[in-house]
């Protein structure tokens, strides 16, 4: 409610106001929160990454988080689910899966595969492409 209250009146605060542990908190907040005040506050981190005040790899963790929470693709696959078929953690639905690691790395991610190794899951293109069809249908993903 804090940090709600923060940004509806002061707006995206840059850690050149609130410091990066100030600044991280705000992202923080933002993606746990509700998908309702994701989405209100999405377009404000935009901006903010735009102007130097936010930063763009917590940009790109919320844009994934608000994409699948609304039924789509994620763009930098920085989001896990549970295969609901086999039980095991892995990528959720992302879009374009041959170049992620270029969209990872223009808003300074490491490669999916360092991703995936630190959160245990076996990452290999090739397969992960092969079974995006069938996970997309278990998690009812949209194009």
């Amino acid at each position: 409610i804090k940090v709600m209250k923060i940004l509806d009146e002061k707006g995206w605060l840059g850690k050149n106001v609130v410091g990066s542990q100030g600044n991280q908190t705000l992202f923080l907040v933002i993606q746990h929160a509700d998908l309702e005040y994701q989405q209100k506050y999405l377009p404000m981190m935009r901006e903010a990454v735009k102007n130097g005040n936010a930063n763009p790899a917590n940009l790109a963790y919320l844009e994934d988080r608000v994409a699948l929470r609304e039924g789509k693709k994620q763009i930098y696959g920085s989001q896990s689910s549970k295969n609901k078929k086999t039980g095991k953690i892995c990528i959720a639905p992302m879009i374009d899966p041959d170049n992620v690691d270029k969209r990872r790395a223009e808003v300074g991610l490491g490669t999916m595969a360092d991703y995936a190794a630190k959160l245990n899951i076996d990452w290999n293109l090739e397969e992960y492409k092969k079974e995006l069809a069938e996970t997309e249908k278990l998690e009812n993903t949209k194009p």
